[in-house]
């Protein structure tokens, strides 16, 4: 199965106060498919998590025509692409059940030992998979280049935020995000994300966080006595 594909009917749960797909649970569920996708290509948790080595997300990157909304059925796809030495790409499409784009996006994934944090070489561990080409793509994430800030506050990890690999779960830096810089809140419409997580954030942790505005886009990162992530959230000019 080379193309994983799920069809999803939008619930409560997963909308925001415009009954519009909530950022982190759009991401939650492109998360949710790779794992199950990776597990139908025989790489489960048998090969990972059952050894020790868990799978992390490195970088993200959205863009979006239209968020779904609540009680919308939509068509989620994913798929691998070719394996480059530590990174493993992957690629996925949203759209509705009659066929219209709704999004694509890209992510790059690595292995961790759970004990060091170390990245790990898949092939010690017979984790092979095979990627696919299918036409529509869009570019790899990359870095996210920091820029000036002007507010700035603390945060604390919470035990409700923290994963099975034991650190933020990576959906939690978009809800954290937009808290912090109010565009959602003010009904916004979100078409493009960068995010790239530099190192994780355990549990009872402090980040400092800075953000500021350029145009229709946020800047926002977190900081430790290192740097644990930064993320671009670009608007368009209109509210709801």
């Amino acid at each position: 199965m080379s193309v994983y594909s799920e069809e999803i009917l939008l619930r409560s749960k997963d909308v925001d106060m415009y009954r519009r797909l909530r950022t982190s649970e759009l991401f939650r569920m492109l998360q949710e498919a790779s794992i199950r996708h990776t597990e139908q290509l025989g790489m489960g948790r048998d090969k990972t998590l059952d050894r020790g080595i868990l799978w992390v997300l490195l970088m993200q990157r959205a863009e979006i025509v239209r968020m779904p909304e609540y009680d919308e059925r939509i068509v989620l796809k994913s798929w691998p692409g070719k394996t480059m030495h530590l990174l493993f790409p992957r690629y996925y499409s949203l759209e509705t059940a009659v066929g219209e784009p709704l999004l694509k996006a890209s992510a790059l994934w690595s292995l961790v030992d759970e004990k060091t944090r170390k990245v790990v070489f898949p092939e010690k561990y017979g984790v092979v998979i095979e990627g696919v080409v299918t036409g529509e793509e869009i570019a790899m994430p990359g870095g996210v280049a920091k820029k000036e800030t002007t507010c700035e506050r603390d945060f604390t990890v919470p035990y409700s935020f923290v994963d099975l690999n034991g650190h933020m779960n990576n959906t939690r830096y978009f809800d954290l995000a937009e808290d912090c810089v109010g565009a959602a809140a003010a009904g916004r419409r979100l078409k493009g994300i960068g995010v790239e997580y530099q190192n994780e954030a355990r549990l009872g942790e402090t980040l400092t966080l800075r953000w500021g505005a350029e145009g229709e886009s946020y800047f926002l990162s977190g900081e430790t006595e290192r740097s644990v992530f930064r993320m671009r959230l670009d608007y368009t000019g209109e509210a709801e």
